[in-house]
C-alpha cells in the first residue's frame, strides 16, 4: 500500500528558537551602530565623572522569555573618533585598552561595571522583568554562547554582558572580540570572606594563578588600593538645633523662633555618616606588604584621601514641618462652628435682631454715640456664650497666646485711649510707602499679601497656633476672635491696622482684598458719621496732565465702578436718607433735606443761570467755561466703588450675559455710566450754565479737538468742538448729560454703599472653614518660607541653594498665581522647599563638624569651607594635601575621638591583650577603626595562553566588606591559533 511508504521529513533549514534570539542581538547591534571597529582617545583622568553617560534600551525575546538590551556609553566629543586612520592593523580594541586606564579608577558615581572593569561603553542582556533571573549554569552558557557568536558575526568591538542570579547580586558575564583577540569578564560573589583573600597578597596569588602565565619572571603586577573608613559617631557634637520652647512663646523671642516668623533648621543631624577613602593609586608589587601578620597599608601615609557625606533620609526639619501641617489644613472639611462645637449661638433669631437693629441705629436722625452701639454689646455677650458652652478650660487657645497674638495683629490696640487710638490706626493703616525691594515685592508674583501687612502676620499666627496650639481647633478659634475683632472696628469706626490705603490691591490674594474693602467702608463710615468731606476727594489734579490722567482713568475704571449703581436702583429699600454721602455744615439733620434738594434741581434745570454754584472743590486754573466766560471749577465728586476681584467677575459676568443685542447692549451702557453721570451732575452744580463741551474739556480732554483757524478779520482764533465719537446719534454722552441735574455729590445718591459692601465682607469672613483659610493664606505661607530660606541662604552663601530658590519662585509664581491651584503642584513647591532646607541644615552640620567658625586662620578658613560647600555638592571630594591637610587633620581628630569611646577598664585590657586580627595587623593605627570596605585593581599584560601569544591586558577588581566579597575578573587570551 502506498500510505505506508510515507516517511516525515525533518525540514533542518528552520530557525531555531536560538538562532532567532541570536539574529535579534545583531539586529540590535546593527541598529546601534556597534559593529566594526571602535575608536577614541584613550581615557582622560576623571571624565567618568564629570563626562555625561548615556544609555539606550531595546527589548528582545528568546522564546517567550523577555530581555532588555541596554546599551550605556560615554558621550565623546565628534573628533575623538577621527582615530581610525592612526590605528594599526593589530591595534587592541578600545576595550581592552580600558582595562589598564589608570586614569579612572574607583569613579564616585558610575554604573558598577564601569567601577569595577573600567569600560566606556558596554552593552548589557538582562531579564526584563524584576523578578525573573536567570539561574541555572546551562542556560547561563547557553546565553553566554549567543553572545559570542553574535559578537563574531557582527564584528562588534563592544563588550557584551549577560547578568546572571538575581538582580540584587549584580552578577554579570560577558565577552569582548577584536581581531585574533578575546576577553572573558568572570565573577565571584561570595557572602563570606574566605580568610586568605582578606589582604593583598592572597589577591595576588589568586590573580596569578588565574592568568597562569606561562613565562617564568612575571612581568610585574600593577595595583592600586583603597581602604574606605566610616565615621557614624560625631560623639563631641550635640546637634546645634534646639527645637523651639512652645511654653514661651508667649514672651515673644523663642528659642530660635520669633513671633510672627518661620522657624528653621533640622531638628536631627542631617549628615548621618563620614566615608573617608584613603587610596594607594599606582603601586608596583612588592614595594607594599600586606598580609595576614602585617600591613603597611596606613592611612595617614596614603598619597590620596578623599570624603563623601552619607546625608540621612529625610531629616526632620522645621519649617518643612510646619508648612505640612499648614497644607493639611487645606484637605480638612469642617467649618468653623463644628470644630468649635456648634450650639455656640442657640437664641440666633435674637442676634439676628439685633444686628438689624444696630444698622437702623446708624441710620436714624438723632445723633447715637457709636461705641453703645448694640453690636459690641452683641460680641461681649457671644464670647460669654461661647465659653459658657465650652467651658473656659476647653477653650483651644488659652488667653495668655490669644492676647499675645492679638497685640501682635493688632498694634494699635495697646493704646487704651480713645484719641491715642484714633491716631495710631490712622497712622498704623499702612500709609508709609513699601519698601521697594525684589523680596518685598514677591507678593505681587505670589498673589498673597505684602510681608508687613496684617495678613501675611495673621497666615504666619495661624500657621503657628495650628502646629503648636491646639491644631484645627486652635485655628479655627483665632479665626473666630478675629471675625470678632473685625466686626468691633467696622461698628466703632476704628480702622484696620497694617493694610494699604485705597482701592484694593488685586495683585494679593483675596482675603487681604476683602480686609482693605472692609477698611473702604470703614473709612468712608468714619467720615460719613464725623460729618467730614473727606471722602469726597477730586479724582483729578488741575492741569493739563491731570486731565489726561482723567480721561484714562475713566475710560478704564468705569466698568468696575459702575455695576454697583445699576444694581442699586431696585434693591435698596432703605429710607432716602440712606444715599447721602455726607451733609453739608450749613443743612440741618432734616429727613426732608433730600425732597428740598429735588425740588431745587427742578426748578433749576429751566432756569440753570440763576442756580447759586455748589460742591465746588476749587478753580481749574487754565479753562474757563465757553459761554458765560466764567472761570471753570473743578467739583467735589464721588469716589467710584471700590472692587475686589471676585465681585469684579461677577459684574463682567452680569454685563457678559446682557447679551448683543441692541437693547442688551444700551442696557449695560447704563449700567456703566452711573458714575458718568454722578460726575456730571457735580459738575453742573459747580458750574451753572456750562454745557457739554465744558464737561469733556475737563473730564476727556481728547475728546475736545482744537484747531487754529482765521476769522473774516483775518486773525488767527483757535476754534474748538467735540470729537467724532461724541458726535454719534444717540450718543451715551449726550443722553447722560441731558438727564443730569445739577446736583451736587453729597446730595447724589451714593455710588458706594458702604453699610451693604462691609456687611457682605464681614458675613464672607464668618463663613470661611479652616481648609478655606488655609487656601487662602497658602501664598502667604509660601512667600514667608522662601523668605526665610533666602536670609538663612544667605548667612551659608551656597551657589547650588541660590539656583534651587530662583526654580522655586519661577515655579511657585506660575502655580499660584490661578485660584485654586492643584494639590500636586503646591506639595511639588513645598517638597523644593523642604530640600533647600535640608541643604542648608547640612551645610551648618558640616561647618560645625569642620570647626569653619572656629579657625583662626584666614586661608585656611577659606579653604575649609570651600571643602564643606563642594562636600555638599559633589559626590566625592578629595582632601587637599591628604592626612596632613588642613581638612585632613580634622578628619583625622573627629576619627581618634571617635575611637575614644570610654569603655570599661577590664574589657578594655582584653581587648589589648586579644585584638582582632585587623588590629593586630595594624599594629599602631589603631586610631582608625578597622577599614569598612577594602578595594583592590590588579593589572598587567602577559602572553596568553601560550609563551609566543600576543601580550594582552589582565584585569581583576576586588571588594571585600563586612557581609560581601566580589572578584571581577577580565582575562584576555589570543585566538589567532587557538
Amino acid at each position: 500500500q502506498p500510505e505506508s511508504e510515507v516517511f516525515e521529513i525533518t525540514d533542518f533549514t528552520t530557525a531555531s528558537e536560538w538562532e532567532r534570539f541570536i539574529s535579534k542581538i545583531e539586529e540590535v547591534l546593527n541598529d546601534w551602530k556597534l559593529i566594526g571597529i571602535s575608536s577614541g582617545k584613550p581615557l582622560e583622568k576623571g571624565i567618568f565623572t564629570t563626562g555625561t553617560w548615556e544609555e539606550k534600551s531595546d527589548e528582545i525575546s528568546f522564546a517567550d522569555f523577555k530581555f532588555s538590551v541596554t546599551h550605556h556609553y560615554l558621550v565623546q566629543d565628534p573628533n575623538d573618533k577621527d582615530g581610525k586612520e592612526e590605528l594599526g592593523e593589530d591595534a587592541l580594541p578600545l576595550p581592552m585598552q580600558d582595562l589598564l586606564c589608570m586614569n579612572n579608577d574607583f569613579p564616585p558615581r558610575a554604573h558598577c561595571l564601569v567601577r569595577w572593569y573600567g569600560l566606556r561603553e558596554f552593552v548589557v542582556i538582562a531579564p526584563a522583568a524584576n523578578n525573573d533571573a536567570v539561574v541555572s549554569e546551562s542556560k547561563c552558557n547557553l546565553l553566554l554562547s549567543s553572545v559570542s557568536i553574535a559578537l563574531g558575526n557582527t564584528g562588534c568591538q563592544v563588550p557584551l554582558f549577560v547578568q546572571i542570579h538575581q538582580k540584587w547580586r549584580r552578577m554579570y558575564v560577558g565577552e569582548c572580540q577584536g581581531p585574533g583577540v578575546r576577553t572573558d569578564f568572570e565573577m565571584v560573589h561570595l557572602r563570606k570572606v574566605p580568610s586568605q583573600y582578606t589582604h593583598l597578597s592572597g589577591l595576588l596569588d589568586i590573580f596569578k594563578t588565574k592568568i597562569g602565565c606561562p613565562l617564568t619572571p612575571l612581568p610585574p603586577v600593577s595595583m592600586a588600593i583603597r581602604l574606605t573608613y566610616v565615621l557614624q559617631d560625631w560623639q563631641q557634637y550635640f546637634w546645634p538645633q534646639q527645637p523651639p520652647d512652645i511654653d514661651a512663646l508667649v514672651g515673644g523671642e523663642v528659642g530660635g523662633l520669633e513671633f510672627g516668623k518661620l522657624p528653621f533648621g533640622a531638628c536631627e543631624d542631617p549628615i548621618s555618616e563620614l566615608h573617608l577613602a584613603t587610596t594607594w593609586p599606582h603601586l608596583a608589587e612588592g614595594i607594599i606588604v600586606d598580609n595576614d601578620v602585617y600591613s603597611d597599608l596606613d592611612p595617614l601615609q596614603a598619597p590620596q584621601w578623599s570624603v563623601r557625606v552619607r546625608k540621612a533620609d529625610n531629616p526632620q526639619c522645621l519649617l518643612g514641618d510646619f508648612l505640612t501641617e499648614f497644607f493639611k489644613l487645606c484637605r480638612r472639611k469642617e467649618s468653623t462652628d463644628e470644630i468649635l462645637g456648634r450650639p455656640a449661638f442657640e437664641e440666633e433669631g435674637k442676634e439676628v435682631a439685633d444686628i438689624t437693629l444696630a444698622l437702623s441705629k446708624l441710620t436714624e436722625p438723632a445723633p447715637v454715640p457709636i461705641p453703645k452701639l448694640s453690636v459690641t454689646n452683641m460680641v461681649h455677650s457671644a464670647k460669654k456664650k461661647i465659653r459658657k458652652h465650652r467651658g473656659v478650660d476647653e477653650s483651644p487657645l488659652n488667653n495668655d497666646v490669644l492676647n499675645t497674638i492679638l497685640l501682635f495683629l493688632f498694634p494699635d490696640a495697646a493704646e487704651k485711649l480713645v484719641d491715642g487710638f484714633e491716631n495710631r490706626a490712622s497712622t498704623s493703616a499702612g500709609n508709609n510707602p513699601p519698601p521697594e525691594n525684589e523680596d518685598y515685592n514677591l507678593f505681587s508674583q505670589f498673589k498673597s499679601a505684602p510681608s508687613d501687612s496684617l495678613t501675611y502676620k495673621l497666615a504666619l499666627c495661624l500657621c503657628m497656633i495650628n502646629f503648636y496650639h491646639g491644631g484645627v481647633k486652635g485655628v479655627a478659634h483665632l479665626w473666630q476672635e478675629f471675625v470678632l475683632e473685625m466686626r468691633y472696628r467696622w461698628e466703632n469706626n476704628y480702622l484696620i491696622p497694617g493694610l494699604a490705603n485705597g482701592s484694593p490691591d488685586l495683585r494679593c490674594c483675596l482675603l487681604h482684598q476683602k480686609l482693605q474693602m472692609l477698611n473702604c467702608c470703614i473709612e468712608r463710615k468714619k467720615a460719613r458719621d464725623e460729618g467730614k468731606r473727606g471722602s469726597m476727594s477730586d479724582r483729578s489734579p488741575g492741569g493739563a496732565s491731570g486731565d489726561g490722567a482723567k480721561g484714562g482713568d475713566h475710560s478704564g475704571d468705569n466698568p468696575d465702578k459702575e455695576k454697583e449703581f445699576g444694581k442699586s436702583w431696585e434693591s435698596w429699600s432703605d429710607s432716602e436718607e440712606e444715599y447721602f454721602e455726607c451733609l453739608s455744615d450749613t443743612e440741618d439733620l432734616k429727613g426732608n433735606g433730600q425732597e428740598n434738594g429735588k425740588k431745587g434741581a427742578k426748578e433749576g434745570s429751566k432756569e440753570s443761570v440763576n442756580l447759586k454754584p455748589e460742591g465746588r472743590l476749587h478753580p481749574h486754573g487754565k479753562l474757563m467755561l465757553l459761554h458765560p466766560g466764567e472761570p471753570l471749577y473743578v467739583p467735589i465728586t464721588q469716589e467710584p466703588a471700590p472692587m475686589t476681584e471676585d465681585l469684579l467677575e461677577e459684574q463682567s459676568e452680569v454685563l457678559a450675559k446682557l447679551g448683543t443685542s441692541a437693547e442688551g447692549a444700551h442696557l449695560r451702557a447704563r449700567m456703566q455710566s452711573a458714575c458718568l453721570l454722578s460726575d456730571m451732575e457735580s459738575f453742573k452744580a459747580a458750574n451753572p450754565g456750562c454745557c457739554l463741551e465744558d464737561f469733556v474739556r475737563w473730564y476727556s480732554p481728547r475728546d475736545y479737538i482744537e484747531e487754529e483757524v482765521v476769522d473774516e478779520k483775518g486773525n488767527k482764533v483757535i476754534k474748538g468742538e467735540l470729537s467724532a465719537r461724541m458726535k454719534i446719534p444717540s450718543n451715551m454722552w449726550v443722553e447722560a448729560w441731558e438727564t443730569a441735574k445739577p446736583v451736587p455729590a453729597r446730595r447724589q445718591k451714593r455710588l458706594f454703599d458702604d453699610t451693604r459692601e462691609a456687611e457682605k465682607v464681614l458675613h464672607y469672613l464668618a463663613v470661611q472653614k479652616p481648609a478655606d483659610l488655609a487656601r487662602h493664606l497658602l501664598p502667604c505661607i509660601i512667600h514667608a518660607a522662601v523668605l526665610k530660606v533666602k536670609d538663612e541662604e544667605a548667612l551659608e552663601d551656597i551657589s547650588s541653594v541660590k539656583k534651587i530658590i530662583k526654580q522655586i519662585i519661577s515655579h511657585s509664581s506660575k502655580v499660584l498665581r490661578f485660584p485654586s491651584p492643584e494639590d500636586k503642584k503646591l506639595e511639588e513647591i513645598i517638597a523644593q522647599i523642604m530640600s533647600v532646607e535640608a541643604i542648608i541644615a547640612r551645610a551648618r552640620s558640616l561647618k560645625a563638624k569642620f570647626g569653619v567658625e572656629k579657625c583662626e586662620n584666614e586661608e585656611e578658613k577659606e579653604d575649609l569651607q570651600r571643602f564643606v560647600n563642594s562636600l555638599l555638592e559633589q559626590p566625592e571630594v578629595s582632601v587637599i594635601g591628604a592626612g596632613r591637610g588642613p581638612a585632613g587633620s580634622i578628619i583625622h581628630k573627629l576619627f581618634v575621638n571617635a575611637q575614644r569611646v570610654p569603655v570599661l577598664p577590664p574589657l578594655e585590657e582584653e581587648l589589648r591583650r586579644s585584638g582582632s586580627q585587623e588590629e593586630r595587623r595594624q599594629g599602631v593605627q589603631s586610631e582608625f577603626p578597622p577599614p569598612t570596605g577594602r578595594e583592590v585593581i590588579l593589572r598587567t599584560s602577559v602572553p596568553r595562553p601560550a609563551p609566543y601569544s600576543k601580550a594582552l591586558p589582565q584585569r581583576m577588581y576586588s571588594v571585600l566588606t563586612r557581609e560581601d566579597f566580589r572578584l571581577a575578573g577580565a582575562f584576555s587570551a589570543d585566538t589567532t591559533f587557538f
